[in-house]
This record gives C-alpha cells, structure tokens and sequence, in this order.
C-alpha cells in the first residue's frame, strides 16, 4: 500500500500536506482540491491527517521532557546536539532550534485539526461518522494546545483557520482562557458521547471515549481540579487492565493490548510510517544519557528494569532498551514500535494523585492506597505499606517515584514534577539550581519578530 497524499488549501498559502497512512487504509488515493471535504472518506483522510502530525511530535517528548527532566542527561554539547544540551543545562533562550520546531510543528497540528472542524457540522454524511470524525479532530487539537500550554503557559488559540493576516492579531490565552478551550473541547467529546468505547479492524488505535476521559482528567489535574479529575477516574477504574507482565504492555506483538487507551501509531512496513532507533546506542559501553538517578532508581526485583536493559537488533549494530525493541524492517529500514500516551497504569496513579490531593488517608484500604499499590505491586514488588507514607507530601511523593518508576521514556516525567511542584527540588539533586521562571519554556524568537506586538505576544519572564 502507498501513502496518500491530500492537497489542503488556505488562504494566502497552499500546503501539500502528507497524510501516511495512520491506520490501515484502502489503495492510494489522490484527492482534488475542489472535491475536498464532501464525502465521509473526504473526512476519514483529513482527521488522519491530523494523527499523522502526532507521528512527528515524539521526538519532542524526548528533547523537551526527558531530557529536562531528571531521567537523561546530556553530558557535553555535540555536533548538531547543542540546542538539546541547553536543555538539559537550563540554558535554553528563545532562538532554541528545538523550541522553533516544536511551536510550528504544534500550530501546524492545530491547523489541520481546524481545517475538519470548519467543515464537519455541514457536511452531507452519516451523523454517527461526523460526530466521531469531529470528536476526533477535537481530542487532538486539545492535546496539542494542552502540551503547548505545559510548556510554554498561555499561547495564541484558535478554533477556526485564520488568514496569515488574522494570524497576526491573535494573542496569548490566559490561563481561564486555556484551561476553558482545553478542557471545553474534553467534555464535550465526553458529555456527549461523541466517540465509541472500542473500534475493531482497520480502525483499531483510532482515539476512544476512554482516551478522551484519561486526557480530560489530566488536564483537570494539571489545572488543579483534583475533585472533577477524581469524579472522572473513578467511573475508568475496571475498564481496563493492568497486563500482569509489564513487558507485554510494549511489545510490538501485543499492540493496542487491554492496558493501552491511546498510542501514537507506527508501521514499519509502510513507507514514511515507520520511524528511526528511540533511545539507541551503537555499544553497550556507549553513554546512553540515562541519569544516575534514573539507574539507581529500581530494586532489582522491579520487572520495570529490564525494561531499560539494552538488545542488540539482529543484523543491525544498534542496541535498544527492552521497552522499545523492535527489528528493523529490511526495505524501509525504520522501526514500529508504538508511542504510549495514555494508558490504564497512569489512570491508576492519577487517581491516587487526585484523591490524596483532596484528602489524604492513613487507612492501608483507601482507594488511593489500592490505585497505587496496583501498580507497584505489578511490578513484583511487595506492597507499600501506608506506615511508611504518613501525611499528605509523602503519598505525593511516593506517587511521583511510582511515576518514574513506571513511565521513563514515555514523556510524563517533566511534566509531573511541574505538576506536583518538585521539579526545582529534582534539578538540584542533578545540580542545577532553576529558578521558577524555568519551569516554562521561553516563547520562540521567531514568533516573537513574526507577531512583533509585545501587547499581544510577549517573552515568558526572565529569558
């Protein structure tokens, strides 16, 4: 099977836009621009579309939240590794390469998104199909805006596509104003019903009504809306499942397995839907990044650290960790493996959060100690016992460290020291002394010149 190519159009612009294959789809197609956006196909390439763009944002969650995270480090400054390096350091400033790709990369997704939802609620289809295409479109757009505002705080929103010129005009979002957008478009999706439980076939990895509930309830979390995100979780708990062997949850073999509730996907046999080695090295001698932290994060008998352990990829000399193995395809040359976003053990644990968030317990039976201890437990490790956690800061951090514990690589790790308020106390233990300010990233310099009005887009303060 080919790719399919769609040409979108825009005002004051004309994007050629490649929309590979995301999920399995029927023989290639070339789609006129006149005859866009009519027909229920029409629809299903654009929003594949917009998975697409996802496909080319995971290796932001490597650069901008593993990397400044206390996970992996960046010993020196390499060629072409500079802009990761001030990352790391805390030494980033606004003409930061990696910032400039991720904030177009982002806005590109959201374009996409918008481009479906202009012309979804007129469009001539089977109703079931267009709110499903539509919710879609929405769950994305709001997670791109949701890890635009992790990183850079209010930035620039729009629920329409805009003109080059109209682009101009439009200025950072409040935090209200970004939290009602983000979380607004969630519970739509989720008070109306709009996606399935669960697809089969071709359509399986598409998002789900469960994805758009785990999405939401982060989103509360973040903005501190523990009672809304416990209220959300608790009607998840059972809807999903811990697999009993942690390994099986990654493997290649057993994708879209009961514990996952949203992937980026890739396939290595279609060409451009594959992607390079995550997390390599050519030796095991070879520095891999991974933080001393990170090393001496695990008992031996946590089945979570095998995970990190390096294999050699057979007829290739490259290594990778157990979590993200896979072979390579002998035509494309790319890997498969898929990128976990949401799934069941992070419903566990910010649940756990949430509920410790608003009240904390000492009984050995709450439910917060029964969400945590699930996961801990899976990982063949004896049960936590309360006595050890006896007020509200040590359940928090007891679960940031099952946090780690159970997501390195995955992107969560920045993220949630922010959220949980240790991130300056985690980047001193790797001797770093940031400031609060930091916990942002600085606006893109070339964002700042194309708007070039500081009443309506300014620098984030101190960079």
């Amino acid at each position: 099977m080919k790719k399919i190519n769609i040409i979108f159009s825009i005002v004051a612009a004309v994007s050629l836009v490649s929309c590979n294959k995301f999920f399995e789809l029927t023989p290639d197609t070339e789609v006129a621009v006149d005859n866009m956006y009519k027909t229920a196909n029409d629809f299903d390439i654009a929003v594949k579309g917009c998975y697409a763009k996802l496909q080319g944002q995971v290796t932001y969650y490597i650069e901008l939240c593993e990397y400044r995270s206390d996970n992996m480090y960046l010993s020196a400054p390499t060629a072409g590794t500079q802009d990761r390096y001030d990352i790391d350091q805390f030494k980033d400033n606004s003409s930061n390469g990696i910032l400039e790709e991720a904030w177009a990369n982002f806005n590109n997704g959201v374009y996409r998104c918008n481009m479906v939802l202009d012309r979804i609620d007129n469009a001539s289809i089977d109703e079931t199909l267009k709110k499903q295409y539509k919710a879609e479109a929405l769950f994305i757009r709001a997670y791109t805006y949701f890890n635009m505002y992790r990183l850079w705080g209010g930035v620039p929103t729009t629920r329409k596509v805009v003109t080059v010129a109209e682009s101009l005009k439009i200025g950072r979002s409040s935090e209200e104003q970004m939290y009602d957008f983000i979380a607004g478009d969630l519970k739509d999706i989720v008070d109306n019903n709009m996606l399935p439980a669960s697809y089969a076939g071709a359509d399986m990895g598409r998002i789900t009504l469960g994805a758009a509930k785990a999405l939401l309830a982060k989103v509360y979390l973040t903005f501190g809306k523990n009672q809304e995100a416990a209220t959300l979780l608790s009607g998840m708990i059972g809807s999903y499942e811990l697999l009993p062997n942690i390994a099986d949850v990654f493997d290649v073999a057993n994708k879209d397995n009961k514990e996952i509730i949203f992937a980026v996907k890739f396939n290595k046999t279609v060409t451009g839907e594959g992607h390079g080695a995550w997390f390599s090295v050519a030796n095991l001698s070879d520095d891999s990044g991974r933080s001393t932290i990170l090393k001496n994060l695990y008992e031996d008998t946590d089945a979570r650290k095998a995970l990190l352990e390096y294999k050699k990829v057979d007829g290739v000399n490259v290594y990778l960790m157990n979590k993200f193995y896979d072979s390579r395809d002998a035509t494309n040359l790319t890997y498969g493996n898929d990128q976990v976003i949401l799934r069941y053990a992070d419903v566990l644990l910010m649940y756990a959060e949430a509920l410790n968030n608003i009240s904390y317990s000492n009984a050995q039976d709450s439910e917060q100690m029964k969400a945590l201890n699930a996961v801990h437990t899976r990982a063949g490790l004896a049960p936590l016992d309360i006595t050890t956690i006896p007020n509200q800061d040590a359940f928090r951090r007891a679960i940031c460290k099952e946090r780690q514990m159970e997501f390195p690589y995955e992107g969560q790790r920045w993220f949630d020291v922010v959220r949980m308020g240790y991130a300056q106390e985690f980047a001193a233990a790797e001797g770093h002394d940031i400031q609060n300010y930091q916990l942002l990233y600085p606006i893109p310099n070339t964002e700042l010149e194309r708007i070039n009005d500081t009443s309506l887009l300014w620098q984030n303060p101190n960079y």
